[in-house]
This record gives C-alpha cells, structure tokens and sequence, in this order.
C-alpha cells in the first residue's frame, strides 16, 4: 500500500497533536483529560477543522473500529481531491457509542463530511506502523545520516567507542552551567 503525501503530511501532524497532548510538563501522562478538554472546546474546533484538521480530529481519538481495513488502505492511496465521501467510507468503520453525538455535531458543519473522512483516515493511520514503503524521504535521509555518522564515530585503541570526546565534554559543561545558572535563578535543578 501507498499513501499519499497529503495523507502522510497529515499524519506526522496528527502525531505530533497526540504527543503534545500526552504528557504534561511534569511528565505525567494526561492525554485522556486533555482530550476530554478538547472535547468540550468542540465548537471553537470546528472552526479550524479544514484549515488544521488534524487539531481537531484528536476529538475523535479511538472513536472508530475498522471493519473493513482494505477499503481504509484503498482511501489512504488518494489526493485531497479524491477523497471519498463520509457517506462512503462510514460502511468500512464502526463508531463507538461516547464518540456518537461528536460526529453528529461535525456533521452539521459544511465542512463535516469531508473532515470525518479525513478524521477517520487519521486515526486508521495512527493504528499501523509505517511500512519502509511509505516512510517519507526525509526519514530515509535521516537514517542513513545517523548509521553514516556512527561508522565514523572516534574510537579508542581496541575499535571500541571511544567514552567521552572533547565536544562531549564541552557539552557536558555547558549543560551543568546552564543547570547552575538557572538553579541560581530559583529553579529546581534537573538532575
């Protein structure tokens, strides 16, 4: 399978709304109170739905069951002006009871139909690891990049890695500086 830059555009976006989501700045696991936030903001939401769908399509996080995961990989192939209609698409999917009066809302908005579809796209999308095939170039280029970078890493005597180089250090010591610096300012130190 094939996905279309459009839809793989929009899911590094999604991915990247649901990580925001995640994690406080504490570290603590909060998704399932931010998203239920945001479903309470559903109506400002939908104001943005076409121009930044994937803000709004976290509403609909874990909403659907894919029953007919083919016709979901058979959509994830097409361009923005290709997409099938929500009328088309709501037969290969399953929406959980919580998430039903949200799609009814979504789909009063002009814009609703088309958004559903994409939404649903999303979250299919969110369900599967990327094949090699479908990773962007970008993601290819920065792994090559990173096992190049490793083959020329310095290394001591016995082929080993070498511990600890001058940038290291050098990097080391900026880092406990800039600790110092701001546990002077009244923060808490990381460490």
């Amino acid at each position: 399978m094939h996905i279309s830059t459009f839809f793989l555009d929009l899911r590094s976006a999604y991915q990247a709304e649901l990580d925001d989501l995640s994690f406080d700045s504490d570290g603590h696991h909060v998704l399932r109170k931010r998203l239920a936030d945001k479903r309470q903001e559903l109506g400002f939401l939908l104001q943005i739905m076409d121009l930044n769908p994937e803000m709004v399509a976290v509403v609909l996080h874990q909403a659907f069951q894919f029953t007919v995961p083919a016709v979901m990989d058979q959509f994830l192939t097409r361009h923005e002006d290709e997409l099938l209609g929500w009328n088309v698409l709501k037969h290969s999917l399953k929406i959980e009871p919580w998430a039903q009066p949200i799609v009814d809302q979504i789909l009063q908005e002009p814009m609703g139909d088309w958004f559903m579809s994409v939404a649903a796209a999303l979250e299919y999308m969110h369900t599967k690891p990327l094949s090699a095939a479908n990773r962007p170039p970008e993601a290819e280029k920065d792994n090559e990049a990173e096992n190049d970078e490793a083959a020329h890493r310095p290394t001591d005597e016995d082929g080993g890695a070498r511990i600890e180089d001058d940038d290291d250090q050098d990097a080391r010591s900026r880092e406990e500086a800039g600790n110092d610096w701001l546990a002077e300012q009244g923060f808490d130190r990381k460490d």
